[in-house]
């Protein structure tokens, strides 16, 4: 794997995330991996079996249970579970709502990690996340933390939902956004804070130009 790099790009639930990274993975040509569709892939397989998912030892069965397998698509990591791939379904509301006590689970954390860590081997990384920098790849060079005000963030989201069909209002989206926020930064493993040497980005007043820039350049930097 020499030669390969890996971009660790954090930060809370619409800081925009996703999309500075898919805009960075573009610009050098890397491979762009949302770590977590794969907490919303366990969170998913999970309701699909009809398991709880506040059991967590329920959870950690149904994922260990299943069959998954990691490729890249269209310059993007992916994964199939029990031989079919999930992308709109783990976007729904009922995931959604479940993802963040599924990604408290450390069991769930461990096999994330280092399913994450495995995809090195394909080559050049942007991956984003809430602890690619400080767990799944702390000695990488390339750390940034994506943040904004609340605010923004629940504006972001909200326009989201709304060009996917979804009717949630914009205050239920707040509480939402700030019920995340607590369960990211309190959860006893692998909680949410800034990589120790991440460039901290507030993209609050900045456009997506500006920001995939910045990284682009301190990464070429």
């Amino acid at each position: 794997m020499e030669g390969v790099k890996t971009i660790a790009i954090d930060g809370p639930s619409a800081s925009g995330k996703s999309t500075v990274s898919k805009g960075v993975a573009a610009e050098l040509g890397f491979i762009y991996v949302d770590s977590g569709a794969l907490y919303r892939g366990v969170t998913w397989q999970a309701l699909r079996k009809g398991v709880d998912t506040k059991d967590a030892p329920a959870v950690v069965e149904s994922m260990h249970n299943a069959d998954w397998d990691f490729f890249v698509q269209e310059g993007a990591s992916a994964f199939s579970i029990d031989g079919d791939v999930p992308v709109q379904e783990l976007r729904g509301k009922d995931v959604r709502e479940s993802v963040a006590d599924v990604a408290s689970i450390p069991e769930v954390r461990k096999f994330v990690v280092e399913s994450l860590q495995s995809l090195a081997n394909f080559g050049s990384l942007v991956m984003e996340g809430r602890d690619i920098g400080t767990v799944v790849f702390p000695d990488s060079p390339y750390k940034f933390y994506l943040d904004a005000n609340p605010a923004e963030r629940a504006m972001r989201r909200y326009r989201e939902l709304v060009a996917a069909g979804e009717s949630e209002k914009a205050e239920e989206v707040m509480e939402s956004l700030k019920k995340r926020d607590q369960i990211d930064s309190t959860r006893k493993t692998d909680p949410l804070v800034v990589a120790p040497g991440a460039r901290v980005i507030d993209s609050t007043s900045m456009t997506l130009e500006d920001v995939i820039q910045a990284v682009v350049d301190a990464v070429e930097r």
